[in-house]
């Protein structure tokens, strides 16, 4: 599963920097935000990602780990933050049932 998250976050965050560098960070917002279907797009996204933010929030808290750089990551490349947050876990270990 690690190898996944891992494939997974370096795809995504090699798309996410190609696309900004194709478009700008400004332009990237421009583009998305110019059509409903774009504002629709942003409205989900913000909503899951403040979701996901929560349950970090609350991991983080948990671990005994800082909230604030992998929040600081989500609210500028949206899902980066959450994918290395999770990549860069503790494996925690979990107990067979009795």
């Amino acid at each position: 599963m690690r190898t996944i998250l891992l494939v997974v976050t370096a795809l995504f965050t090699f798309f996410t920097l190609a696309v900004v560098a194709h478009t700008g960070f400004i332009g990237f917002y421009e583009q998305l935000l110019s059509t409903p279907a774009g504002w629709q797009v942003f409205a989900d996204v913000v909503i899951s990602l403040s979701l996901v933010l929560a349950w970090m929030w609350n991991d983080a808290k948990r671990h005994g780990r800082s909230w604030w750089p992998w929040a600081a990551l989500t609210l500028v490349f949206g899902s980066i933050g959450p994918l290395l947050y999770l990549l860069l876990r503790r494996r925690e270990r979990v107990l067979a049932p009795a």
